[in-house]
């Protein structure tokens, strides 16, 4: 089957189109085709020798969409259209090939009304953005700030709290372009970080009241100032680095303010907890109240350049890989 592994952990260089062995039914595992498969900034991560727990060869790809063509024990019947995401791309081979096997409990029934590409969009950045709101306490009325509105998380997150009833919902973006066509989209909280800083647009917006919740996935100076934006009471969950691992903040932000600061990973949240999440996501998407972005679709045979767009062209919207 094609693939396109990581032969090496060296940059878009070390990612070679290979044919591997298709994968043979296993005990406790579901046989995928994969049809479609995310592209995101933890591919750049492990690509770049980042993540500790991920050796090479490895095939990336965290999150995909398919088809089941061996059910093993999942309880879902052949044929059924399917997405998940898991330790894919991280401690086994990934979504990057034609066809993966997924555990029953990573695989989630993916409605008729949406298609493979925007299913393969969903797994990563919408249960992430809503489980983190869950954990953060959210309620209708509340202030949320999810910065970096182009990008996957940030974007289903103020989506997600819009959509639950938030009284307002703040992102930024990094150039008036961006910005723009952030509001063209009916976001109308966005600061644009080439004319002022993300505190200041926050104190502005909210008339110095601050924020309630801030899921925060970008890193470095980000995680800082968005501490500094939350106001009393205030919760902020941070799970990524794609900006930087170090940041410097200011305690007083959190014993002034009596604020609560916690890390994230997908990867640790039960199954009864992803599939409460996929439960009230799917819902909305059906309901039309929330609308995924895809910005970009590539073939397989072209996933050096797409990782290479999205993380350095960063696009609005998710990057998707077809087979």
């Amino acid at each position: 089957m094609r693939s396109i592994e990581a032969k090496t952990f060296s940059g878009y260089g070390g990612l070679l189109q290979t044919h591997l062995p298709k994968p043979k039914p296993a005990e406790g595992r579901a046989l995928v085709r994969v049809t479609a498969a995310g592209v995101t900034p933890l591919d750049h991560t492990i690509l770049s020798g980042g993540h500790p727990r991920a050796t090479a060869p490895l095939v990336l790809g965290n999150e995909g969409a398919g088809v089941i063509e061996d059910a093993g024990d999942s309880g879902l019947a052949v044929g059924s259209r399917v997405m998940f995401t898991g330790p894919y791309g991280v401690r086994e081979n990934g979504a990057w090939q034609e066809w993966l096997l997924v555990k029953p409990d990573d695989l989630a029934l993916v409605p008729d009304a949406i298609d493979d590409v925007v299913a393969a969009s969903l797994p990563v950045a919408w249960l992430t953005a809503q489980i983190t709101l869950t954990l953060a306490g959210f309620e209708p009325g509340m202030t949320v700030l999810a910065p970096g509105i182009g990008g996957s998380v940030g974007n289903a997150t103020c989506q997600l709290a819009r959509a639950k009833g938030a009284g307002k919902v703040l992102s930024t973006a990094g150039s008036a372009a961006k910005a723009a066509r952030a509001r063209e989209l009916g976001f109308e909280h966005v600061v644009d970080l080439s004319a002022e800083g993300l505190a200041d647009g926050v104190r502005r917006i909210t008339d110095g009241k601050g924020v309630d919740i801030v899921i925060e996935s970008i890193g470095g100076s980000v995680t800082s100032e968005a501490l500094t934006s939350l106001g009393p009471g205030g919760v902020l969950i941070t799970l990524g680095y794609s900006a930087g691992r170090r940041t410097m903040i200011d305690v007083t932000d959190l014993i002034w303010k009596r604020a609560r600061m916690e890390g994230f990973s997908l990867f640790a949240q039960s199954p009864a907890v992803v599939a409460t999440a996929w439960q009230d996501i799917l819902s909305l998407i059906a309901s039309g109240s929330v609308k995924p972005i895809v910005e970009r679709v590539y073939p397989l045979a072209e996933a050096g350049e797409a990782l290479r767009h999205l993380i350095e062209d960063r696009p609005f919207g998710k990057v998707i890989l077809t087979t």
